[in-house]
């Protein structure tokens, strides 16, 4: 299985963004977190900000969208040339219709369940995504704590991503770290959302090496 880092920019420094993209290369490619305020009680960025964003990243931009009314907003980010686009289950009243929508705009579908959410009501949904986000933490924050309760949910969906044959990526997002990762990872994850764990360290080029390093070997034992 290859394991796949992408940084959270959340914690990277917004008034030098194009400068902390170039401080990534060896990423996979470039996690954006959208909040309104409404789904999680925390405000980020928007659309014109993320279109900016697109044009000066040497990588690809996996953009997660944690705000109400994901069936209106996420068709406008999958327009905007995006590569990876992740909508909430929580936030959707036609999950289907919207993942259809989004790859039709160009964008691989993502969907998000909280740590609550139980998987199983969406498994036979895994045709229509290219990724399944399995949030590690409450969304809405950087920096908390990995929640180890959602290892088995982890194992769960890998499990019935395996046996679907479907090809989904399973995302985990939240708390990620070298002393992590590895749990994530062997649980059956493999992208791993990391900003603090990256941003935070005095080389982000290196911490990404590292990080991608840890995963792979765990998924090896």
């Amino acid at each position: 299985m290859t394991c796949r880092i992408h940084p959270s920019i959340l914690s990277a420094d917004f008034v030098n963004l194009e400068a902390e993209l170039a401080r990534i290369g060896s990423a996979d490619a470039v996690h954006v977190d959208v909040m309104d305020n409404h789904f999680v009680p925390n405000l980020t960025l928007g659309l014109p900000v993320v279109e900016r964003i697109q044009t000066v990243s040497p990588l690809p931009l996996d953009v997660h969208l944690m705000i109400a009314d994901a069936d209106r907003w996420a068709p406008l980010y999958a327009g905007a040339g995006l590569a990876s686009v992740t909508f909430h289950a929580e936030a959707a009243t036609a999950p289907i219709k919207l993942a259809r929508e989004l790859r039709a705009r160009g964008s691989k579908a993502g969907m998000a369940l909280r740590p609550v959410t139980p998987v199983e009501p969406y498994l036979d949904m895994l045709g229509e995504l290219d990724m399944l986000l399995l949030m590690t933490v409450e969304p809405g924050f950087g920096g908390q704590a990995f929640l180890d309760v959602t290892l088995p949910k982890i194992r769960r969906a890998r499990a019935a991503v395996d046996r679907s044959g479907a090809r989904v990526a399973i995302q985990v997002d939240g708390g990620i770290s070298a002393s992590t990762i590895e749990r994530a990872a062997e649980a059956g994850a493999d992208v791993f959302v990391a900003g603090s764990a990256v941003y935070g360290a005095h080389d982000p080029e290196a911490a990404v090496e590292r990080l991608r390093a840890l995963a792979q070997a765990a998924t090896r034992v």
